[in-house]
């Protein structure tokens, strides 16, 4: 065989060599929506003053963001508070006005709210096997809360955008031990776009990206940008055709 037909057939069978070799990575877990239920732990009026990994502004948008995701894709949320009589204090009205007829659980001394045996009947009631799970802090409501859950067998996926603590350190302790633990850690774009999965859904862009443009404005301006574009555009010159 000439040499330049011998590279030719070489080229020909790697590939094929190489697949053969190729081995599964891990499943890609994905949020399904018929299967995903909320939960916010303990993002109490109080507790929220000691959050220090977050702007105050930026982390009280993410709080209300993550619990309008259950609004926004019509999937069940339980809301749970700790010691709420004391310092720690209440939700906040816009969460806990969002959802009058969710379950509420008043924790009185449980620190991880899955000992809390009511907490546990109510979760388990809404019959979801994925969790998306934020609270204050994330090395205590949360991690806690999502280890427990996990060795329940459900599949947890902490907003990491909606969950604060004292310090960066601790957030991210926090956050290695919950993946060690096969949490799944995500912000709140991905869990929208994974709960949504295709912009011609229901929800789809219509009712996405008004949410979008109300929580995460810097998305929501590139729509905007478009809208106004479309509506009132007109091009500069020198634009036309680059």
């Amino acid at each position: 065989m000439a040499p330049l037909n011998m590279l030719v057939g070489l080229f020909a069978i790697l590939p094929a060599a190489v697949m053969a070799t190729m081995q599964p990575g891990p499943p890609f877990v994905r949020l399904n929506k018929d299967d995903a239920m909320v939960i916010v732990a303990d993002l109490q009026e109080g507790l929220y003053q000691v959050v220090r990994d977050f702007d105050t502004v930026t982390y009280r948008n993410n709080m209300l963001a993550h619990s309008a995701i259950a609004s926004l894709f019509n999937i069940p949320i339980v809301l749970t508070t700790s010691a709420e009589t004391g310092p720690n204090g209440v939700l906040p009205r816009e969460i806990a006005s969002m959802y009058p007829s969710a379950p509420l659980i008043r924790r009185n001394g449980e620190v991880d709210a899955w000992d809390n045996s009511e907490f546990r009947d109510a979760v388990r009631a809404q019959n979801k096997s994925q969790i998306i799970l934020a609270g204050i802090t994330t090395d205590v409501c949360t991690e806690f809360l999502a280890l427990s859950l996990r060795a329940e067998g459900f599949t947890v996926f902490a907003n990491t955008e909606a969950s604060g603590t004292f310090t960066d350190k601790l957030a991210r302790d926090a956050n290695d031990r919950m993946k060690d633990g096969g949490v799944i850690l995500q912000g709140m774009f991905a869990i929208v776009m994974d709960l949504m999965r295709d912009w011609r859904n229901t929800p789809g862009s219509k009712e996405v990206l008004p949410w979008l443009d109300r929580y995460l404005p810097a998305y929501g301006y590139v729509a905007r940008g478009h809208e106004a574009a479309v509506t009132n555009g007109t091009l500069a010159p020198g634009e036309e055709g680059l």
